[in-house]
């Protein structure tokens, strides 16, 4: 049968009127940062493959895996990992059951993203 209050039903909430909340950014900034590391993950493998080659295709890829571009790729992939590492860790607390509430995940969600900057600093100032 046809639904006759087809049009008095109240609607979804649409993308221009929710407020995205940190956990969920932090969720999908996860599954990007996860997926963004394979572009460095290319780039080192095709790097190797490079120095099996030999020394003229080598000179090739590796002056562009260590030009301006090459290193902003490797930085944000350095930046990647650690976000990835303790958003990971973020997500063992949570399925042991700890920190669901609202503060605490928001707490964490901070402390990975602030976490990630800070350790992202310190691996390439040390390294």
């Amino acid at each position: 049968m046809a639904d006759v209050n087809r049009g008095n039903r109240p609607l979804s909430p649409h993308l221009t009127i929710y407020r995205p909340q940190l956990t969920s950014m932090s969720s999908i900034l996860t599954r990007i940062t996860g997926n963004a590391m394979l572009v460095a993950a290319l780039m080192i493998v095709w790097w190797f493959l490079a120095a099996a080659t030999g020394p003229g295709y080598f000179d090739f890829v590796n002056g562009f895996v260590t030009s301006w571009f090459g290193d902003l790729v490797m930085f944000f992939s350095v930046l990647g990992l650690w976000y990835h590492t303790l958003a990971g860790v973020r997500h063992l607390i949570w399925d042991n059951g700890y920190a669901l509430d609202i503060p605490t995940a928001e707490k964490l969600g901070w402390a990975c993203i602030v976490g990630s900057v800070v350790l992202t600093l310190l691996t390439v100032v040390i390294v």
